[in-house]
């Protein structure tokens, strides 16, 4: 049997940080927390008048108006900053590979995201967590139905944070500051955005006041911060697991298909099950969602250490994204 490799041959990219200025590590990550807020400040100040300009002709809801303010914020604000930092390239953006090979690790990854999230599936069942019973009213059809669009969902979901999170943002701290900096902010802010709450106001209550006090009710999960603990530590996990692999594969396709496989099976679940409440074990599951919470957190760590040793040096998955560098 081969000795364990020492844990530097792991993820040999995750350095200790550069001897640099505070500062410097700030500089990026200000940036990208700026972004944040701004899309947060966009929903405050713009959303009311844009309803007044779209409410007499189209019965959008108030909430879905600032919702696509503050993501149209986001978005204008990424593709400056991307420009600005020198992090706009495929490159920085975690999109090094060849298309072909790119995919083939995302989807790869994918196969990981559902097999390894379906056993947490399995878990919960098993210790009686879930109740199945709307999912056995479920047809065949509506099944196949709600399988493929919560797939597109998980892509997109993927898409998007991935992008944002483990590509430039990572790149531009990791640039600066070392990648074991990158890992553990990114995973921070990854966590931290999943606690913006969908608020909703009545056509009828709106007034004048309405953006702040959606921006308010988007926010309002922060108010009660034990409340959401289990689930926010779970998530730092995940983030610090897929930035982990990031580091390791030099790219962001496992990460999208890891990410993409776990958002489909959850909304997937969610649609299918309850959490059920009144179980012995109830408090595995967050209050937050009903799904993850310590259950899952204590799941991450050996999954953790799987694909540590699966995208590992010298291993298919690692050599694989190497030699496509």
């Amino acid at each position: 049997m081969q000795p364990w490799p020492p844990r530097s041959e792991f993820f040999p990219a995750c350095t200790p940080p550069r001897r640099l200025a505070l500062g410097s590590l700030m500089r990026t990550f200000a940036y990208f927390l700026g972004l944040i807020l701004l899309g947060l400040a966009a929903i405050a100040v713009f959303t009311y008048p844009a309803w007044l300009l779209l409410h007499p002709h189209f019965e959008f809801p108030f909430h879905r108006i600032g919702e696509r303010i503050g993501m149209l914020a986001l978005g204008l604000g990424f593709i400056v900053t991307a420009r600005r930092l020198g992090l706009n390239d495929r490159t920085s953006l975690g999109y090094g590979l060849a298309p072909g090979e790119f995919l083939r690790q995302a989807s790869t990854g994918l196969a990981l995201g559902v097999v390894s999230m379906s056993a947490v599936v399995g878990l919960m069942t098993a210790l009686g967590l879930l109740d199945w019973t709307a999912g056995a009213a479920v047809t065949a059809a509506a099944l196949a139905k709600l399988v493929v669009l919560r797939l597109v969902s998980g892509l997109a979901v993927a898409f998007v944070e991935e992008t944002f999170l483990r590509g430039a943002m990572h790149t531009g701290i990791e640039r600066e500051a070392g990648s074991r900096a990158a890992v553990i902010l990114t995973a921070i802010v990854y966590s931290a955005t999943h606690f913006f709450a969908s608020f909703r106001i009545p056509a009828a209550e709106v007034s004048t006041s309405s953006g702040v006090a959606l921006l308010e009710g988007t926010l309002q999960s922060f108010a009660h911060p034990l409340g959401i603990a289990d689930a926010f530590l779970c998530l730092v996990a995940v983030g610090i697991l897929l930035g982990r692999v990031r580091v390791a594969t030099g790219n962001i396709a496992a990460c999208i298909g890891l990410h993409a496989g776990w958002v489909w099976v959850m909304l997937v679940v969610h649609a299918l099950t309850q959490p059920v409440r009144t179980a012995p074990l109830s408090f595995l599951l967050s209050r937050f969602d009903g799904f993850i919470g310590w259950l899952v957190l204590a799941w991450t760590i050996p999954l953790g250490f799987a694909l540590q040793r699966f995208y590992a040096p010298g291993t298919g998955a690692k050599g694989l994204s190497a030699s496509s560098r």
